[in-house]
């Protein structure tokens, strides 16, 4: 349903509490550029989501009398975190003063205020309910990780995802391992070969912000994995197990261990989807994994552009084109394969980018797009990557409609779909059984 009319915009008095100001329309960032959103692209913030301020950042409105640009005087530009399924449209809309600190490694959607409700633009681009808020029991998480822990008492893994990845960060892919159900994380590789900008396992001491988690510190044995995973396989309701998580540095650097993992796993179960979420930058490594029996990959990417790529990723002994390669190559396997594309606002949505992404889904086969916001502060972006003028953009949820018009067959989610997904039923609706 369309809002009739722009939510307010909201400011926050930097004591926790968040007011709307009725003299002033909220409006939506693009690249650098406040603009107006259109009343159907808003909804109401969605269960799980959160509002942030943003310090040293006053928000920019549409005066409700004049029509006109201007700031909000009024205390800091409040943005929103929206839960996971969900892509944002526009960012939050502000004039960042001097001295403000640079923002943590968080999604800043726009944020309005209209009818008693907090509203947002933006989509479920999922129906999955793997990740929603309502769908975890703290107790329950706890519970589990007693189980497991006591199941495999030796294994370094089942305990870095209890005591790290569960309890202390609330991760949701290892509180649904913890929950026996979907997907099941394994972190394999402390070290990376890429230095992403916007790292959230391992940030330089000089940069302004810090990592939002600490990164896998030891090498698993393929008998650790082997040992909790095919449980996992055998029995939880549509499984999937990842290597691959945002704890950690890149899996493709321990693919010895991952294709011994595969072969072993694949001799005791048959059951479930075996995926790697990764930069994609070993081709090689991709093929011999996909022929150990690997069944999916997520390659992650800011970009379909080099140009945009190469700067964020700041990639070593690697290049673009390897990570199209990897794409191509698990295509030819028969597998499945999905990008998972960080949504920025007026870059992802340029004229350029779409060019560029439509040519990417062709030369590889891509079977999924995982649209996920892009968690990081968007003027420390786009000043770390060197983009002053973000060019012609139509808008994220015009892209959207022009890539599903053209390829009809591409899945959109935020997820990596299980094998009953995969095989054919891509609609069932899973998460409820």
């Amino acid at each position: 349903m369309a809002l009739k009319q722009s939510p307010y915009i909201l400011y926050s008095d930097g004591a926790g509490n968040i007011f709307e100001d009725t003299s002033l329309y909220v409006t939506g960032r693009s690249g650098w550029d406040a603009v107006q959103v259109s009343g159907e692209e808003w909804i109401e913030l969605p269960n799980g989501g959160q509002l942030y301020e943003l310090p040293g950042r006053r928000g920019i409105g549409i005066d409700v009398r004049t029509g006109e640009m201007r700031l909000c005087e009024k205390g800091w530009a409040v943005a929103a975190f929206i839960p996971p399924a969900h892509t944002g449209f526009y960012l939050a809309a502000y004039e960042t003063l001097k001295d403000a600190p640079v923002l943590p490694l968080f999604c800043y959607t726009a944020a309005g205020w209209y009818n008693d409700k907090f509203f947002v633009p933006a989509v479920r681009i999922e129906q999955d309910i793997r990740q929603d808020c309502e769908g975890y029991d703290q107790q329950k998480v706890e519970w589990g990780v007693q189980q497991l822990i006591k199941a495999y008492p030796s294994n370094r893994l089942v305990k870095h995802l209890a005591n790290n990845c569960a309890l202390t960060y609330h991760c949701p892919a290892a509180r649904n391992y913890f929950l026996q159900r979907w997907e099941c994380p394994i972190p394999v590789s402390p070290a990376c070969n890429a230095n992403c900008v916007g790292c959230i396992s391992l940030q330089p001491d000089e940069e302004p912000i810090v990592s939002t988690q600490d990164r896998l510190t030891f090498l698993p044995a393929p008998e650790e994995i082997v040992e909790y995973t095919v449980p996992h396989l055998e029995s939880a309701p549509f499984p999937v197990i990842s290597f691959g998580q945002g704890c950690e540095g890149e899996p493709l650097l321990m693919w010895e261990t991952i294709r011994d993992a595969i072969i072993e796993i694949r001799k005791h179960t048959s059951k479930g989807s075996i995926n790697i979420n990764t930069n994609g930058s070993k081709p090689n490594a991709v093929k011999i994994l996909c022929e150990a029996g690997l069944d999916s990959i997520r390659v992650s990417t800011n970009s379909a552009r080099r140009e945009i790529y190469t700067p964020y990723y700041r990639p070593n002994n690697y290049e673009f084109e390897d990570i199209v390669e990897s794409l191509k190559v698990v295509n030819s396997y028969g597998g499945w394969t999905s990008i998972n594309y960080f949504v920025f606002p007026g870059m992802t949505d340029s004229i350029a980018e779409y060019e560029a992404l439509r040519k990417l889904i062709s030369e590889t086969g891509l079977k999924m797009i995982q649209w996920r916001n892009f968690n990081i502060d968007p003027d420390w972006y786009l000043g770390k990557i060197g983009v002053a003028e973000t060019g012609e953009c139509m808008g994220v949820k015009q892209l959207m409609q022009l890539v599903r018009e053209e390829f009809p067959e591409l899945k959109f989610g935020y997820f990596n779909p299980p094998m009953e997904r995969i095989k054919g039923r891509y609609d069932l609706d899973f998460a409820h059984h």
